[in-house]
């Protein structure tokens, strides 16, 4: 089957989906689902926009409501994690995950689901340190901090993921694992990408959370966006056991832009007899319940159990007989139900509403999971403590925590409960959540770069003028190209310190508890062709040098063009 996979969404459906109509018929093949790694802005109305951490002149509808209110329904199946720029009270709704407009999936905080036998997950959000260890306790209205700290990865749903011991297809995350860009061809990366430097050469750059997982799970594919820039890697997994070692694909796409990276289609085998329908994974249902207890409404810290004798259980992997009690409860049916519906009023372009409040409500469909599978509602339980978001998280972060904020990569002040923790290695500004200039007040109409050396040097220029083509011309943000993955670029890579090939086995953790890796699906799905769209970022330096001015946090996703593009 085909798979597109895009970048950050930034609530462009319209586009992403025009983008994939004009694939299907200038390659003759049918897309048959759609992958889309964070920041999808699901915004149903003008409250929404106000739960969204962007500066308030970014607070735009763009198109997903015409898709919430049934004007438009997704051409594609389409899943989603999310990012750092999200209306989080709508998708705090789906914590385990759920429909959020028909046809077009939310994986929750984390989750796995499977497809035509494709076994998929995925993780939201982005890592911060001061927030990993916390419990899931923002809710509207939020503050200043809970603002953006709602969107912030949490150890618990880590902790879910690494109970996984099944072989994974694909994994989605909005942050890069940190290590993982020592797997390709870094110099091009930073050539496109300057201010990376100093977080890549000190491996500093990136999630450790991400790293963890991506070393335990060791998935066939694993797709993120967040830095705007499209790279792709090739990682070697150190061979467990008996088992062939096994390889993860790794690939990173920009936002949806004119001229820039951000779809590309994969020909992935399904499973042979395997359902045609969005459906549950049996394992992660039984990690689910069987983690049910561990869950944390609160900002006080909390540390996964382990085997040291202060807990009477640390191993949460699911048996056989916990997943055959988890499809049981569902009635032996793993379909996913399509029991959509709204839980807010749509936004009217004939009716604006610029004061509308944001709202919060609890979604059938969580209160339906949860009362099948005997889960707990977190929203609901944060919702009943009895106190806003900001009178839990106590006083408001002081101005150095938050100019710290603006400046982390992810490091960890205190120790990690994994292993690869390499918290030490960075002390300078995050590129995660910094800006360097305002990218969409740009002319879109115009390709940047001026001529074709501006341009990549696999780039495909679309024919005709923008504004001036019938259906068959492509659009102007989107070529199509084969595009093969880079080898591993061991040759280039530096010495650092992070153990990304595989950490070395916890006192909590046996061997046992690794994945178990040998399967007859050991090969998993394979890479064909992949289409690829034209860059406006020039390969080549500019000639000044100058260090790009770095503005306030939270601003990535509207980062202007590189240095490159004002030359």
């Amino acid at each position: 089957m085909k798979i597109a996979v895009e970048g950050c969404c930034h609530g462009e459906l319209d586009k992403i989906y025009e983008t994939i109509a004009y694939l299907e018929r200038k390659e003759g093949l049918s897309v048959d689902l759609l992958l889309c790694c964070g920041d999808f802005q699901a915004v149903r109305n003008e409250g929404d926009m106000k739960c969204m951490a962007v500066p308030a002149k970014y607070r735009q509808m763009q198109t997903f409501y015409k898709y919430y209110s049934g004007e438009k329904k997704a051409p594609v199946l389409t899943i989603f994690i999310g990012g750092n720029h999200e209306a989080s009270n709508h998708l705090q709704e789906l914590a385990y995950g759920g429909w959020v407009a028909p046809n077009i999936y939310y994986m929750g905080y984390a989750g796995v689901v499977r497809y035509k036998g494709i076994r998929i997950g995925g993780l939201s959000g982005i890592f911060k340190s001061h927030d990993y260890r916390k419990g899931h306790y923002e809710f509207p209205p939020y503050s200043q901090d809970t603002l953006r700290s709602a969107y912030h990865v949490r150890n618990i749903d880590v902790f879910k993921l690494k109970q996984i011991q099944q072989p994974m297809d694909i994994f989605m995350s909005h942050d890069w694992p940190r290590g993982i860009y020592h797997y390709g061809s870094t110099e091009q990366l930073l050539r496109k990408k300057k201010f990376l430097r100093q977080e890549v050469e000190c491996s500093s750059l990136g999630s450790p959370a991400a790293a963890e997982l991506l070393a335990h799970l060791q998935p066939a594919y694993w797709f993120a966006a967040h830095l705007h820039v499209k790279f792709a890697a090739i990682m070697q997994h150190q061979a467990q056991g008996d088992c062939a070692a096994r390889t993860t694909k790794f690939l990173s796409l920009d936002k949806c832009l004119p001229y820039r990276d951000f779809l590309q289609v994969l020909d992935v085998a399904e499973r042979p007899g395997s359902s045609d329908c969005l459906e549950y994974d049996p394992e992660w249902l039984a990690i689910l319940r069987a983690t049910d207890s561990l869950q944390n409404s609160t900002p006080k810290p909390w540390n996964p159990p382990q085997d040291n004798g202060l807990h009477s259980r640390w191993d949460f992997s699911a048996s056989e007989a916990a997943m055959m009690e988890a499809v049981a409860c569902l009635g032996g049916e793993l379909r996913i139900p399509e029991n959509f519906s709204q839980t807010v009023a749509p936004y009217e372009p004939s009716r604006p509403q610029p004061q509308l409040q944001p709202s919060h409500s609890t979604n059938p469909q969580t209160t339906e999971l949860c009362a099948t599978l005997g889960l707990t509602d977190i929203y609901i339980r944060t919702g009943q403590g009895g106190c806003r978001s900001e009178e839990r998280g106590g006083p408001g972060a002081s101005e150095e925590d938050e100019e710290e904020d603006n400046q982390s990569t992810g490091s960890v002040e205190e120790p990690s409960e994994y292993p690869t923790d390499t918290s030490a290695l960075s002390s300078s500004y995050n590129p995660d959540e910094i800006t360097i200039e305002d990218e969409w007040e740009e002319d879109d109409g115009s390709s940047k770069g001026g001529d074709d050396g501006g341009l990549s040097p696999d780039a495909v220029v679309p024919e005709g003028e923008p504004g001036d083509r019938d259906t068959d011309s492509p659009p102007r943000y989107v070529a199509s190209r084969c595009l093969v993955l880079p080898p591993p670029c061991v040759s280039e890579a530096p010495q650092f310190s992070l153990p990304i090939d595989g950490p070395p086995a916890s006192a909590s953790q046996t061997p046992s508890q690794s994945p178990s890796h040998c399967s007859p699906e050991e090969e998993g799905p394979q890479l064909a062709r992949i289409p690829k769209r034209t860059s406006g970022e020039s390969g080549t330096t500019t000639s000044t040098g100058i260090t790009p001015k770095i503005k306030r946090r939270n601003q990535l996703i509207y980062t202007g063009q590189d240095e490159e593009d004002e030359a």
